[in-house]
Formats: structure tokens, sequence, C-alpha cells
């Protein structure tokens, strides 16, 4: 995020004496940092480190774009926005959009950003840059090869009662729905 300067309050800093590499994956990689706290003493913290993601709220005539896929981690299948890391100095505008093609075939020219949040800044560095479009078109889909999902579409309704029966569990989706139902109120992207 841009403003690391605004969230800054040296009486509260810790200072990262060394960082130990555990793992090495294609998608994160875990170390373990030793720093000094603000009292003197040492300390370790384990994080995990991500390139960052995207996520698309994709309105189709009024209703969300959600893909519905197994997720490992959970043991289940999550419903879902359409979302994905980023390679390696990719620009988010740019991924947002080729995520949103690649896992449900729309497009859009129009896509902006909502906000970008941590995901959970106590042990991952991870960003997601959830972004929004209106005039998503449809078109040709281009999963990955071990990318297997189907796509549908919810009306806000829909949605909140998929977040109460715990189809939707996930943080970037359900701040998606909200964003959506704030704007449905206001008329405003916030």
């Amino acid at each position: 995020m841009k403003n690391d300067e605004i969230n800054r309050n040296p009486a509260l800093d810790e200072e990262t004496l060394s960082t130990k590499p555990i793992f090495t994956g294609n998608i994160i990689s875990l170390q373990v940092d030793t720093v000094k706290l603000p009292d003197g003493n040492t300390a370790t913290r384990e994080v995990v480190k991500h390139p960052g993601a995207v996520a698309v709220l994709a309105l189709n005539n009024g209703k969300m774009l959600v893909v519905e896929q197994y997720r490992q981690p959970m043991h289940r299948t999550e419903v879902e926005i359409p979302a994905g890391k980023l390679d390696k100095g990719e620009d988010p505008l740019a991924a947002a959009g080729r995520e949103l093609q690649e896992e449900t075939g729309f497009h859009s020219g129009g896509l902006k950003l909502l906000k970008s949040f941590y995901t959970s800044p106590g042990f991952a560095d991870e960003i997601i840059h959830l972004y929004v479009t209106e005039d998503a078109q449809p078109g040709e889909m281009a999963l990955d090869e071990d990318e297997f999902l189907e796509v549908s579409e919810l009306t806000l309704e829909e949605a909140y009662q998929y977040i109460a029966d715990g189809r939707i569990a996930d943080a970037k989706t359900m701040m998606a729905v909200y964003a959506w139902h704030l704007y449905t109120l206001t008329g405003q992207w916030h």
C-alpha cells in the first residue's frame, strides 16, 4: 500500500535483526524473522511471503459473476469472485483483466480499483487488489490446466443467502458483496 508512512508508529516498530528462509514454493514462501522489540528484547516472527493477488467484482446485468471451485485447505468447494495471484512484476490492473477473462470468459475495459487490503497481516504479507466492473462482456474462458470451476451469476439477495449458508466464506468475496450493497444504497463505489 502506498500509505505505509501513514501507518508508522516509531514507538511500536520492530527492527528485523535476521531472516531465516524455511520454505519456498510456487505460490508462497515461509521465513522466520528475529526482531528487536520496542522494549529492546527479541522475538521471532513467522512470515508467509506472497506475491499479491487481484479479485474482481464483475457485474453483468445486475448480477455478480462468481466461480465455484474446490479449495484443498478447506476440503470443500467455495463460491468466490474471480481472483488470482499476481505474476512477477505484473500490473494489478492487467492481472485483474486477465483473471476475469481466464476464469469466467468475461472481459471488461472499465475495471476500477475499489480497495487494496492485506488478508492476514499477523503472519502474511499477501495483499489483494479488489477491482469492480459494471460492464462485463462475455467471451472465451482460458482456465489453467489444473483449474476446474463452474461460473454462475448471483443477485445481491442470493449472494447474502450464500453468505448465510456458508457457501461464500472467504473475506474477499464477502467484502465485494458488502461493497456492492453499499453501492446500491449510495450510488457510489467506496
